[in-house]
């Protein structure tokens, strides 16, 4: 059970709302030592191309980027911390600029053709890639690359798959599709040489 993340999220607001709602409420675990990431945090953080990142501005309100590159862009460097390259885009860095002043994050991490979520808190830093941190962190720097974040993980939780909608990337589009279009060619070719379907 991700108990630290439990911790966190279960707030007296959040209980006294299921009690409201249901009659009872979760009970909220104290002092829990942060969630591990284990083997198979792991391994579907690194098949991830892309997450959703929640920082909270300067007034309290929360804000919520995206987040993509190839699979494996987001490292698990331990058990405790995760990273990134951030790449420039259109020139807004609300949430380098959020994290200046609140390091707290919220990551949603999805996959979608499985049915599967990954939500994972934590602290965020954000580095210069010429600072001595930024510099030994050993993450691939891709083209574009302006900074490096580090996620010191506080807590994460697994969801169920319900209401989740399956979506399928171009990849897997693809390797369905194979057969059907080796069938269609093998067809095309036996209908040109005057042949029926075999």
């Amino acid at each position: 059970m991700s108990r630290k993340f439990m911790e966190r999220v279960l707030t007296p607001k959040v209980r006294q709302a299921e009690e409201a709602a249901y009659g009872r409420a979760f009970a909220a675990p104290v002092g829990a030592p942060p969630d591990a990431l284990g083997a198979d945090e792991r391994a579907f953080i690194a098949a991830r191309d892309s997450f959703y990142m929640a920082t909270v501005t300067e007034d309290g309100w929360p804000y919520v980027q995206h987040r993509g590159g190839p699979k494996g862009f987001l490292k698990v460097l331990d058990a405790h911390t995760l990273a990134f390259a951030d790449l420039g885009g259109n020139r807004q860095l609300v949430t380098v600029g959020n994290l200046d002043g609140d390091g707290r994050v919220a990551l949603f991490l999805m996959d979608y053709a499985q049915q599967v979520r990954l939500k994972i808190l934590g602290r965020a830093k954000v580095h210069d890639l010429r600072s001595a941190t930024g510099g030994s962190l050993g993450l691939p720097l891709p083209p574009r690359t302006e900074r490096l974040v580090t996620i010191d993980v506080e807590g994460y939780d697994w969801n169920c798959p319900q209401h989740i909608t399956p979506r399928y990337d171009a990849e897997a589009v693809a390797e369905a599709l194979a057969p059907l279009k080796a069938r269609i060619a093998e067809l095309e070719a036996r209908l040109s040489q005057g042949l029926g379907p075999a």
